[in-house]
């Protein structure tokens, strides 16, 4: 059997540096909120797969509704032969999705294929071409989302020249002292000295920042995007790549807004450790675009889409929405409680919705040395934020409390000068 060294040795000689490794483990086997590595060392995990795995490594209903399908066939192409799976689980998001009006959805297999899809839906609903996006915003790594993606180091830094035509505004945050009203000013100054409105297709925003920094969306900046929309005709998306299905204690992280969005960007926990992403939006803006204009091979593969909809079932069944609201209060209770000590490193600004919850450190020197300690003391955690001066948490909505604890407990170790 191979040791971590020597399988991370391989990768080194195999893989290019440009995608990074968080650990250098490799995983052998995984359940629910645990993973051990090929050395047989456990770990608990509050990385989740960055947001995939909302219902846990391997859940059971998961598991079988994948070994049905493949029992009876594993690919056809939806666009050759179609099959029941992908209507049944569009059907399903339609009725789920923060729209009120008929809904129509559209798979693909990345967070980043439904973005990039959703901006060619709403440059064809609206017939014009211009985007507008937020700083700190992560929406992929295709070169069009690596335009909208506010960030330059590492997501932007040798790639060129990117799509043109996308205007940024300034995300509010406190700490880096920017407001609702900062935002708003912004956005007005764009669309008087930059942007015509009659050139503008749609606004993406996630309304909770994921690699940015898990910072949230006011409702106030929510409510006033959806007037500016409103008022000039451009299309409303919500990124909800990493917030959606339960993460945040309710299906999407907008709903706490009372906002409807256009359009919904959608991946990561749908699939439940499967690969599957879609498009949801109102069902005028969604058939604008003729035959053969849309599509993927493997969007919305069968495997993909039995393990959704089983996913669906799971969050429905075991009430995950709710149990990620009490996920979200037990961290943050000794996330503030650390804030409060002069033992541990700084913790301030602890900040997060549901079971979605981040604080931040002096800086990333700082969130590096945490993470390695943690790591040594068992578990998996994750950065965020601009300056990377931010722990982000997300652990399965299946994860149990004596775990969160334990979790809790080697990072408080951690924290510790």
């Amino acid at each position: 059997m191979s040791t971590n060294a020597e399988l991370y040795a391989r990768r080194v000689a195999a893989i290019p540096k440009g995608v990074v490794n968080g650990l250098q483990v490799f995983a052998a086997r995984a359940e629910n909120a645990e993973i051990w590595d090929i050395e047989g060392r456990r770990y608990i995990d509050f990385a989740a797969g960055i947001a995939v795995c909302n219902t846990g490594h391997r859940h059971p209903k998961v598991v079988a509704a994948v070994e049905a399908q493949l029992k009876t066939f594993s690919h056809t192409a939806f666009q050759v032969m179609p099959y029941e799976g992908y209507i049944t689980l569009a059907e399903r998001l339609n009725a789920l999705a923060p729209i009120s009006s008929s809904a129509k959805t559209i798979f693909f297999n990345t967070g980043a294929e439904a973005v990039e899809n959703a901006v060619k839906i709403a440059r064809a609903a609206t017939g014009r071409t211009g985007i507008i996006a937020f700083s700190g915003a992560f929406h992929g790594r295709t070169l069009m989302t690596t335009a909208l993606t506010g960030k330059v180091a590492p997501y932007k830094k040798l790639f060129g020249t990117l799509p043109g035509e996308i205007w940024r505004v300034p995300f509010p945050v406190e700490s880096y002292g920017v407001s609702v009203e900062d935002s708003l000013k912004m956005l007005d100054s764009i669309l008087r000295t930059d942007a015509d409105p009659d050139q503008v297709a749609a606004i993406i925003i996630e309304p909770v920042q994921g690699e940015g920094g898990f910072h949230i969306a006011p409702a106030a900046l929510l409510q006033a995007l959806r007037k500016v929309c409103d008022t000039h005709g451009i299309l409303l998306i919500a990124d909800e790549v990493q917030t959606g299905f339960g993460r945040t204690g309710k299906m999407f992280a907008i709903q706490h807004s009372g906002v409807e969005p256009d359009l919904v960007t959608m991946a990561k926990a749908l699939g439940g450790g499967f690969p599957i992403s879609g498009v949801v939006g109102r069902a005028e803006i969604m058939d604008v675009i003729d035959g053969g204009g849309l599509g993927s091979t493997f969007g919305g593969a069968p495997l993909s889409c039995a393990a959704a909809l089983a996913v669906l079932d799971v969050i429905e069944d075991e009430n995950l929405v709710a149990r990620a609201q009490a996920i979200g209060e037990r961290m943050r209770y000794r996330f503030v409680q650390w804030s409060q000590r002069n033992d541990l490193l700084p913790v301030t600004n602890v900040r997060g919705l549901g079971a979605m919850n981040a604080f931040s450190l002096p800086d990333a020197d700082a969130v590096k040395a945490v993470i390695g300690k943690a790591f040594a003391g068992g578990l998996i955690q994750i950065s965020c934020g601009v300056f990377g001066e931010a722990l982000r948490f997300l652990p399965a909505l299946t994860i149990s409390d004596t775990l969160i604890d334990e979790g809790l407990d080697i990072l408080e170790g951690a924290l510790a000068k």
